[in-house]
């Protein structure tokens, strides 16, 4: 779902940000922010953009699908009223 590379250079940056006083424990400050940050990606309910513009493709011809469904209920309903009419 995520990309490693991705979960690893923000745990990077994080730990890039500690203060120099705290080197001893980088390493394992970057395993635990690893760690944490897929954790909480995991749980996030996420798709990939490849999924997203597959979904937003099947939406834009669904729309277009409904769009002319519509004028032609639109058509058939303005053919009912007529004939009512005569």
């Amino acid at each position: 779902m995520f990309d490693p590379k991705a979960i690893d250079d923000i745990a990077s940056r994080l730990t890039a940000a500690l203060p120099s006083n705290l080197n001893a424990i980088k390493e394992d400050m970057d395993k635990n922010f690893h760690a944490i940050l897929q954790a909480a990606l995991s749980k996030l309910d996420l798709v990939t953009r490849e999924e997203f513009e597959v979904q937003k493709a099947v939406l834009a011809k669904t729309r277009s699908k409904l769009e002319v469904l519509e004028q032609r209920v639109a058509n058939i309903e303005q053919q009912v009223l007529t004939k009512e009419e005569l």
